[in-house]
């Protein structure tokens, strides 16, 4: 019997699975906590993009880098470049609706946000509002929701997430779970392509996976892009504000909605318009993306690499405290815990080098729309068809070691296999698959290798998705609970390390990666797409 090629390189790696793993070096629970503890701490202030705090972080990791014996992935330096733009909204902005006569104004923070992505700092215009359903215009799916409709001049309103399956149609947009077209990225870019005025996204906790306070969170910060054309106004509509601007201008807004779920809608002219005065404060920031690798021990092999990579950003800190309250938003668990994590794997991996090269790879302003990693990847230190895999790490595991591990996004690739045999050599099983409802795979840097065709996922996405699907080994209830409940801490001030925390979890996590890392990296060939996925069609 003939093997296809995306099934021998699938055995290759099984028979290779058990030399690959041995090499994979134990990883140090006090190392990686003492990374957590310092990262995680007031002192380096959030690491947000373009503050102090976020400069510390990237001096702090270089020198680990050159501590821990990693050579510089970009010449003679472990940091690359990332130009980004810096827009903070002023006081006395506004948005300003009218319907029939009526003025309605919405209150920044409680009913609306936005801001710019032009790189204007003053903008005046009057524009009317237009109904798009989901925003999405995807050949691929025969789905068009702007049916040749000219958006010229206009503010698009949209839902967030896919058009939702039906009984004739149970698997459009992959289901109940989320697609690329869902995301609120995707909809801000393809108004941009469309030419409108702008866009604002209908919020509701279900079809973002996140509460109101998420993008309220971030369009109250400086908000970060990389250089390019961008919408003069975009933002994000509460629920209650959107079914008021419906009204006003004599619709329903669930009958809308209800209409926008078939492939027969076309865009519905709100007779509602809006009157947009901002002002923004524009900088150009240089951040910068930290990298080191271990050369592969191969000769030939060792052209190719794996990448592990973990965002060492977060939300920074605000300008003033409000009220006495904290102002730091230190995102222990978003992201130093896969900062430190990193850190601990890459201490182990110079110890004994695999066959292939592997990149540590601390990407830049994550939170501000993965674009550190979209940098990289337009400028890899491994060319990107020499690169077999992204493993990502984000928001690990504190609550306790675990019987199975996540793997959300690898069955995309033959990843799975892998992970399969790797799991099973630890003594785990694969989380079951559940539906991607919140749009995990698109919402972490490993999405930029996917776009760019380079097999990636996120390596335990379960704290990620904040559902707590892991299978604790010891007291199951109270651990899953403590996952749940990060949600409340998620983009918040809240989310700070605790000395108590079990990091067994965290630890077993990491493990596995660079147990993975290593299989991928020792095995004789590169993974592969499953035939049929959308990213395995991309030339890289």
């Amino acid at each position: 019997m003939r093997l296809s090629p995306l099934a021998l390189a699938a055995s290759l790696t099984f028979t290779l699975s058990g030399a690959a793993f041995a090499q994979a070096p134990a990883i140090s629970e006090p190392v990686l906590r003492a990374h957590l503890a310092l990262l995680a701490d007031d002192l380096l202030e959030g690491r947000g993009t373009g503050q102090r705090g976020g400069d510390l972080t990237v001096r702090y990791l270089e020198t680990q880098a050159a501590i821990l014996g990693l050579k510089p992935a970009f010449g003679n330096s472990y940091l690359q470049k990332v130009e980004i733009e810096g827009t903070r909204l002023l006081p006395g902005s506004s948005v300003v609706f009218e319907a029939g006569g009526k003025r309605i104004e919405p209150v920044l923070g409680k009913d609306i946000v936005f801001g710019t992505s032009s790189g204007r700092t003053g903008l005046a215009f009057d524009a009317p509002l237009l109904f798009v359903g989901y925003g999405v215009s995807a050949p691929d799916e025969q789905w068009d929701d702007y049916k040749g409709v000219g958006v010229k001049g206009k503010i698009l309103v949209m839902m967030v997430n896919d058009p939702q399956p039906t009984a004739e149609e149970p698997n459009r947009f992959a289901g109940k779970a989320y697609t690329w077209y869902g995301r609120w990225l995707y909809k801000f870019e393809e108004a941009v392509r469309k030419g409108a005025a702008g866009a604002l996204l209908i919020h509701t906790t279900p079809s973002s996976s996140y509460p109101w306070s998420v993008p309220a969170n971030g369009f109250s910060h400086e908000r970060f892009r990389l250089a390019g054309p961008g919408n003069p106004v975009e933002g994000w509509l509460h629920e209650d504000m959107a079914r008021t601007l419906f009204a006003a201008g004599g619709f329903d807004l669930d009958t809308l909605r209800a209409r926008a779920e078939r492939r027969d809608f076309r865009p519905v002219e709100l007779k509602v318009s809006a009157k947009v005065d901002l002002k923004s404060s524009i900088r150009q920031v240089a951040q910068y993306n930290v990298a080191g690798v271990v050369p592969g021990s191969d000769p030939k092999l060792k052209a190719q690499a794996v990448v592990y990579s973990s965002h060492w950003d977060h939300l920074g800190m605000d300008d003033e405290a409000r009220g006495g309250k904290d102002r730091i938003y230190n995102g222990a668990i978003d992201n130093a815990s896969g900062t430190a994590a990193l850190l601990a794997m890459a201490e182990q991996a110079v110890k004994k080098p695999a066959r292939r090269t592997q990149v540590f790879l601390w990407p830049a302003a994550e939170e501000a729309g993965l674009l550190g990693s979209a940098a990289y990847v337009k400028n890899p230190a491994v060319p990107l068809a020499q690169t077999a895999a992204d493993l990502n790490l984000d928001s690990l595991n504190f609550a306790g070691r675990t019987r199975d591990i996540g793997v959300a996004g690898a069955e995309r690739s033959s990843l799975y296999e892998t992970a399969s045999t790797v799991a099973k050599s630890m003594g785990l099983k694969l989380a079951p698959a559940i539906p991607d409802l919140s749009g995990s795979y698109f919402r972490a840097d490993h999405f930029n290798f996917a776009k760019a065709g380079v097999p990636a996922f996120n390596v335990g996405s379960a704290v990620f998705s904040g559902d707590g699907h892991f299978e604790f080994a010891h007291d199951h209830a109270a651990s899953s609970a403590k996952l749940v409940g990060f949600k409340k801490d998620y983009h918040q001030v809240s989310d700070e390390y605790h000395a108590d925390w079990d990091l067994s979890g965290m630890v077993q996590q990491a493990q596995f990666t660079l147990n993975l890392g290593y299989a991928v990296a020792n095995a004789p060939g590169m993974p592969a797409w499953k035939k049929g996925d959308p990213f395995g069609s991309v030339k890289r």
